[in-house]
Formats: C-alpha cells, structure tokens, sequence
C-alpha cells in the first residue's frame, strides 16, 4: 500500500544515509522500522533508580541533569545535537564497514 508521511527533513536524511550503508531501499528500512516500533507494544512508564541524574519528563522522554561544571552545560543545543549526528553517522559507518 502507498502512503505518504510527512517526516522531519533530518530523519530522512538520517534513513537515507542507513539504508545507504546497508545496501537496502529506504522503503524495507522504513518499513523495518515500523515492524519494531509495532512489536514494542505499549511503552510501560520508566523511573529512574535513587539517587540518578535522570529525570523523566512530562511528556515521558528522559531528562538527564549534567553537573554543573560537565562540558556540555557551555554548548549551545545546535552543537549538541551537530555532535550526536557526527556520533550517529560514525556509528552508521562502523557498522556499514566503511572507514571513518
């Protein structure tokens, strides 16, 4: 069946690049994806042990409170986020068997 979503131009480009390196369509990528989002069932609520750095939120995404003088609490969150996709497509790489 064809359909049409409407996704965040950074999560196309994110699945573009996976299915890329894994010699797949983005279509079976996607439609993987989709298989084990489904088979995740109803999400139980998390809480974090005593005494953790982790809150969950209200909207039940976790919330992780760095120290005070932790490197990340003078980056912006253009640069957090720039490093955790430099991060993810290093991952993507390693795992695709491409070098770095």
């Amino acid at each position: 069946m064809k359909t049409t979503l409407d996704l965040p131009d950074e999560l196309v480009r994110e699945m573009k690049l996976r299915a890329l390196m894994q010699g797949r369509t983005l279509r079976d990528l996607a439609a993987d994806f989709l298989r084990q989002g489904l088979r995740m069932g109803a999400l139980r609520p998390a809480t974090p042990p005593p005494g953790s750095r982790v809150e969950i939120g209200a909207d039940g995404l976790p919330i992780i409170r760095g120290s005070d003088d932790a490197p990340s609490r003078a980056m912006t969150a253009e640069a957090l986020i720039a490093l955790e996709q430099d991060l993810l497509t290093q991952e993507d790489m390693q795992r695709g068997g491409l070098s770095l």
